[in-house]
């Protein structure tokens, strides 16, 4: 350790959390960890924090401000709910702290690294999206950095046993969240999501759908948007490993007496469907490698931590 490294504070001592503090410790060269925050004095995160020899509370957001290095803690991650993050924006922003929300609470700007994750460096609270729109966002950017995208539309499948009480209690945060960065970070014109909790045996990884209704009939303009989704699969790539296309990506004709709703922003009819097939596989730090949505979560929150405590350094 150097006394370069920005010290953090993970909220959250459940899967996301744990897998986090993992994260930190073996995989970060400009991060330390200063405390793992739970409510459950029992829970796993918390034993394991405390044998790693991080500081710990199970007294929640008051537990972590009462720590005796809280004064050190630049960046806290919450991995709690939408719910929590609200009161914990409030008690810690107006101590300094800067907040890196992985719950679909959104109270800060959206954020997804391969997209726009140089753009809110500054901010005191940005918000990860969700697992889904964190797999799904960087595609809907890659095709509208090629052509307008009318209408984007992404179906997030993930285990059954990879969806925590957190989750599981956010799924209506999930759904509007992920809707609104498929236009404000990907570029859309209109945006929906819809989640899966497939509960099949074995556990299944998880897997992506994403819909793009286009105008480009030239197959020059298909050829490039191709080429625009495998590059951004490499963005995504370098941070989370285990992100891959799972098939070519299909660019289809609709037909002309389908009914299509959603205009371009010209008025003009859209003329082809962009169909991207994605899976996610976890790095296997603490989670188990089928739970790549909260792999993915964890990745790119570790990214945008990592970026911030870069900027940090490089400005003294």
């Amino acid at each position: 350790m150097t006394d370069k490294r920005t010290k953090v504070a993970i909220i959250g001592s459940g899967n996301i959390g744990t897998d986090l503090m993992i994260k930190v410790l073996n995989h970060s060269n400009n991060l330390e960890m200063g405390a793992m925050v739970g409510i459950d004095p029992a829970s796993d995160g918390l034993a394991r924090a405390a044998h790693l020899g991080v500081p710990i509370t199970a007294e929640g957001v008051e537990g972590l401000v009462k720590l005796p290095n809280f004064d050190e803690i630049e960046i806290v991650f919450d991995a709690t709910s939408a719910k929590a993050h609200v009161v914990n924006n409030d008690r810690l922003a107006p101590l300094g702290k800067r907040l890196i929300d992985l719950t679909p609470a959104a109270i800060g700007p959206y954020v997804v690294p391969a997209v726009n994750g140089d753009d809110h460096l500054d901010a005191p609270n940005v918000n990860m999206v969700t697992c889904g729109g964190q797999a799904t966002i960087p595609m809907v950017a890659a095709v509208s950095r090629v052509v307008p995208v009318a209408y984007a539309e992404i179906v997030a499948s993930i285990a059954s046993k990879s969806a925590g009480p957190g989750t599981r209690a956010n799924i209506d945060e999930f759904t509007e969240t992920t809707s609104a960065a498929i236009v404000s970070v990907g570029g859309a014109k209109r945006g929906k999501a819809i989640i899966i909790l497939n509960p099949a045996e074995p556990p299944l990884m998880m897997r992506d759908t994403v819909f793009c209704l286009v105008d480009a009939p030239d197959p020059a303009t298909h050829d490039e948007i191709r080429q625009s989704v495998e590059k951004m699969v490499g963005d995504v790539s370098a941070y989370v490993p285990g992100y891959r296309l799972k098939q070519q990506v299909q660019i289809t004709e609709i037909p002309a007496d389908q009914p299509v709703e959603t205009l371009l922003v010209d008025g003009n009819r859209p003329t082809h469907q962009v169909s991207i097939f994605l899976e996610v596989e976890g790095a296997g730090h603490y989670l188990p490698a089928y739970a790549g949505n909260l792999d993915i979560m964890t990745s790119a929150g570790l990214q945008i931590a990592e970026r911030i405590a870069q900027k940090k350094e490089a400005a003294r």
